[in-house]
């Protein structure tokens, strides 16, 4: 009995020791991965670019529109049918091109009338003026009175007279027959014609028969505010004012020069008006568009870092600088615009820093990094602190 009990405690005090001993390994491990896990926590890989100070460009942006230099409403001058029309429709036209034939049976004959009418007055002119000859002779023998050259001298005047009346009336027919014939006024992009062959005319109509607007060079007009206008009159002085016009969407923008400062400040907006003339001769611009204007008012040297490396918080903006131990540390900086994908830095950097563009969620002031630089466009990223 007594040799039993002392087996049964043997095995027990076995059992016990096995159970501390599979507890301290056990204990010892998840350490040693805590440590582990712990030490890889602190290294965050992040991407990174560089503070650059360089010459960069002062610019205003605003949203402008396109707006033709000249732009004419074509309009019948006579009232007629229209005979055909010459061009199509949103096509390119030069001045002086034939645009609308009208129907001129109506002036044609007024206008042989009116000859007609002036050979006859002619002819008459002719009799009177060999009456007043022959009775100035008479006259000069007292063979007939001074009232019969009177009354011939007074018929060859009104003769003249009627011969004026009637070029007069053929000169303002032939007026009305050249409106008959209608060219381009202006060079430029036609629209449609809002009427075709055969359809009636007036003087009075309010639509116009089509739209010529000049296409190259064309203005674009903007507002900027008030506060800007002494920048802007500086830059013109200088001759370092460009303008640049981007339609939404598009890649090429068009380059063009100030024109003109509006001479008052609308004083419900305090906002200025700036009106830009394009070159245009590709004809990217087009009237009534909708455009992003960048004024360019000169270059000056900066201190630049990409925009998504600055962050915001309640005490200003910061950025993620990088030191030579990988190690990432907070600087407050204060920012003045943003140029492109760049944001202008006026404090707190002198250039040549690294600093965090992704990853900065991270990150905390003292965090250990493994910096990348950042993969090309179009490549997939992998989410920061894998």
């Amino acid at each position: 009995m007594i040799k039993r009990k002392w087996l049964f405690g043997v095995a027990a005090l076995a059992l016990i020791g096995i159970a501390l001993l599979a507890r301290g390994l056990w204990t010892s491990d998840r350490a040693a991965a805590a440590r582990a896990q712990g030490q890889g926590a602190h290294v965050v890989p992040v991407e990174v670019g560089k503070a650059v100070r360089k010459q960069v460009p002062v610019r205003l942006d605003a949203l402008g529109s396109v707006t033709p230099i000249a732009s004419v409403a074509i309009k019948a001058r006579i009232d007629t049918a229209i005979d055909s029309v010459h061009f199509a429709d949103g096509a390119h036209v030069n001045k002086g091109d034939l645009l609308f034939t009208l129907d001129c049976r109506a002036v044609d004959g007024q206008i042989a009338q009116t000859e007609g009418s002036v050979a006859r007055d002619q002819a008459q002119l002719h009799g009177a003026e060999l009456d007043v000859a022959r009775y100035s002779s008479l006259v000069a023998k007292n063979a007939t009175s001074q009232q019969t050259l009177d009354t011939a001298t007074t018929a060859a005047e009104s003769f003249r007279a009627a011969i004026k009346s009637d070029q007069g009336l053929l000169e303002n027919l032939k007026v009305q027959r050249s409106y008959c014939t209608i060219t381009a006024p202006i060079t430029g992009r036609i629209s449609a014609a809002s009427v075709k062959v055969g359809n009636f005319v007036r003087q009075a109509d309010l639509s116009p028969m089509a739209t010529i607007n000049q296409m190259a060079p064309v203005y674009v007009t903007f507002t900027v505010p008030q506060k800007n206008l002494p920048q802007i009159r500086d830059a013109l002085a200088a001759k370092t004012a460009t303008v640049e016009a981007l339609i939404p969407g598009d890649q090429k923008p068009a380059a063009g020069q100030v024109s003109m400062i509006e001479n008052t400040v609308d004083p419900s907006t305090g906002m200025a008006t700036i009106r830009a003339t394009m070159p245009n001769e590709d004809e990217r611009l087009w009237p009534g568009t909708l455009v992003n204007t960048e004024l360019t008012l000169r270059s000056e040297e900066a201190v630049v870092v990409p925009t998504n490396a600055v962050q915001v918080s309640q005490t200003g903006n910061f950025v993620f600088v990088i030191d030579n131990n990988n190690v990432a540390k907070v600087q407050h900086v204060t920012t003045e615009r943003q140029v492109n994908n760049e944001t202008v830095v006026t404090s707190g950097l002198n250039g040549g820093e690294t600093v965090v563009t992704d990853g900065q969620l991270l990150l905390a002031n003292g965090t250990k990094v493994s910096p990348r630089e950042p993969k090309a466009a179009g490549g997939t990223k992998p989410p920061a602190g894998t």
